[in-house]
């Protein structure tokens, strides 16, 4: 049997690091920009990501910066890596990016990155991507996450139209990581404190807790893997929310690297997707 061609390796955008702003102790601001974001497509979306790209630890790569070039001449494990982030805001006259990431000290490879990165560093990234924007025909709109769907929310609370109900829960680790954010008026964040409760507890519960209102919902619930998937179960089976209603997803999943939780995520979504729903019609 023939071998399948490998795909093409995508092209890599190049910026620079603009400016940097610590917004909560484990949220920086990080805004890239440069000539490398002209005619970026961004703006459709407010769940748009990108995929910021990090050398391998101590690999240097040949200048211009070509993704398909190092696949062909580096051994697998000195590739890059990356780590995907929402635009939290784009200007394309200024060509600025604004990407959010959260930070625990040492612990992984993006935060940081971003807790050290200065003004003129190179920022490379793939994208962007994204699917998710609010309906502005909804009767009322649910936004739902944690601390990794903060951005997509609070850039989604910006574009909702100022006279439609949103009700919108973003569980963080205290009162300290709370941010203002521009909101329609009339609506309020709810700010849910996990402090030393399981990821997703007190999110869980305010979601269930909430009275409906009457009409057509348009959901947005972003996070924690499993999380997501009980919340998911929740809005279809005992909300009857229709699925073209929702967009959900699992951003991380608690116990997994991000390169593991990848590995699995298209299978695990599907596995999901047919036990909420059921088997596909014959």
């Amino acid at each position: 049997m023939a071998e399948e061609p490998r795909r093409k390796a995508p092209t890599a955008r190049e910026a620079r690091v603009v400016r940097t702003e610590r917004i909560t102790p484990h949220m920086v601001r990080i805004v890239i920009g440069g000539e490398g974001l002209a005619s970026l497509q961004c703006g459709e979306f407010t769940d748009h990501y990108v995929k910021v790209i990090f050398a391998a630890p101590g690999v240097r790569y040949p200048e211009p910066f070509d993704m398909e070039r190092i696949r062909e001449e580096f051994p697998r494990e000195q590739w890059p890596t990356t780590r995907t982030y929402t635009v939290r805001a784009f200007d394309p006259d200024a060509l600025e990016m604004t990407l959010d990431f959260v930070v625990h000290g040492d612990e992984g490879l993006a935060g940081p990155w971003a807790a050290r990165a200065v003004p003129g560093e190179t920022v490379r990234f793939l994208g962007p991507g994204g699917l998710y924007a609010p309906d502005p025909d909804a009767d009322w709109h649910l936004l739902a996450g944690d601390e990794s769907a903060l951005p997509a929310i609070a850039a989604a609370l910006e574009r909702v139209p100022s006279d439609v109900p949103v009700h919108a829960f973003v569980e963080v680790a205290d009162p300290a990581e709370e941010q203002k954010i521009a909101c329609p008026a009339g609506v309020e964040v709810t700010w849910l404190h996990r402090g030393g409760r399981p990821v997703g507890e007190a999110l869980v519960a305010a979601v269930r807790e909430l009275d409906f209102p009457a009409g057509d919902v348009h959901a947005f619930v972003h996070g924690e893997a499993g999380v997501v998937k009980e919340l998911r179960r929740h809005l279809r089976q005992e909300r009857q929310v229709p699925r073209e209603r929702l967009s959900v997803s699992g951003y991380w999943r608690h116990g997994h690297s991000d390169e593991a939780w990848r590995a699995v995520k298209r299978e695990w979504n599907a596995q999901v997707e047919q036990e909420q729903e059921g088997p596909a019609p014959a």
